[in-house]
């Protein structure tokens, strides 16, 4: 027979035991049991409980991550077997080896453009999602938040305003991907530099010249962009001709040319409709600008326009079409 203040056996296991080892089957009973530690079994119960809350948050953490990328991946994927956005001009006009040739091009930018877009999304769900978890078990901890995230408030803004001009350039190159501006070979003009595309990244831009110089460009410092390689370029050819030569002789020689350019095998392969004499486009004193045009396959209308502007310089020579000329030396001077 025990009194009301008989010592429990569990207890008299355990001299010194905290009171809650007293009960058979509980977590601090077991706990003191294997560590014989007053803390441990003191705080088990705890201990146990939020131990499992945050095995859940991290689970749920994995899972919720795991899903988002699986969506982002998914998203990319749509994205980069989506249709081909052939431009309508080369739908219409250009010859099926050149449709045959911009379609995979395109293709070939969209998967690019959609496989760094999905990597940024990715990067910017994982820290989001890690965030939020490592809030979630901070609190778990009994931890004081307030003052973490007013401290993480002010450095956020002092990050802002001491690194706005990186955010800048992200947001800037985000959206250039997005809208697809250009690419890597594309031909761009962008105000400080012009040149072709080496590189596109989410803060700089990289480009090289025609005498070889290498340009980084910051993304958020691109005011405008000129794409020489979008779709279709244009062949421009001016020639210079006097004031006493025969517009419609001129017109029609040229036009002759430049068919006969036209149907040469390296330059019909790269032309989207035949080449066109616009006739006169300038007037000055020195002599009037004949003006020649052909629409090209993007990055194709230098070597086009040179293969014209040859043809034409050597065909106006021959046939003796007056070209503009000096003003005549001084007497007693000799013209070099």
């Amino acid at each position: 027979m025990t009194t009301p203040f008989a010592v429990p056996a569990e207890i008299q296991l355990y001299p010194g035991a905290p009171a809650c080892a007293a009960d058979a089957g509980s977590w601090c009973s077991r706990l003191y049991g294997w560590t014989h530690n007053d803390f441990l079994a003191s705080s088990a119960d705890l201990i146990v409980s939020r131990g499992l809350a945050i095995v859940l948050i991290v689970l749920l953490a994995v899972v919720a991550r795991a899903l988002l990328h699986r969506t982002i991946d998914r998203l990319v994927r749509g994205a980069a077997r989506g249709p081909s956005r052939v431009p309508a001009v080369l739908r219409r006009r250009a010859p099926a080896g050149l449709r045959q040739i911009a379609a995979p091009l395109l293709s070939e930018r969209r998967v690019q453009r959609a496989n760094t877009v999905g990597s940024v999304l990715r990067s910017i769900t994982s820290v989001v999602v890690l965030t939020i978890a490592s809030i979630m078990i901070m609190a778990e901890f009994g931890l004081n938040l307030g003052p973490i995230l007013a401290s993480a408030g002010i450095a956020g803004v002092a990050l802002g305003f001491g690194a706005q001009n990186l955010v800048r350039d992200f947001l800037s190159g985000m959206f250039m991907l997005l809208e697809d501006q250009y690419g890597v070979g594309d031909v761009v003009d962008l105000g400080v530099a012009t040149g072709t595309v080496e590189g596109v990244g989410l803060r700089i831009t990289t480009l090289r010249d025609v005498r070889g110089t290498v340009w980084h460009v910051r993304n958020g410092e691109i005011q405008r962009v000129g794409n020489k390689s979008q779709g279709y370029a244009v062949a421009v050819v001016d020639v210079p001709l006097a004031h006493t030569v025969d517009i419609t002789q001129a017109v029609d020689l040229a036009g002759q040319v430049a068919a006969e350019v036209a149907a040469t095998e390296d330059v019909a392969s790269q032309l989207l409709e035949p080449p066109e004499v616009l006739g006169v486009e300038t007037v000055t004193v020195e002599g009037v600008t004949l003006r020649v045009t052909a629409k090209t396959q993007p990055g194709q209308q230098f070597m086009v326009q040179r293969a014209l502007n040859a043809a034409i310089t050597e065909a106006f020579d021959s046939a003796e079409v007056p070209r503009p000329y000096s003003a005549a030396p001084p007497s007693g001077r000799s013209q070099p």
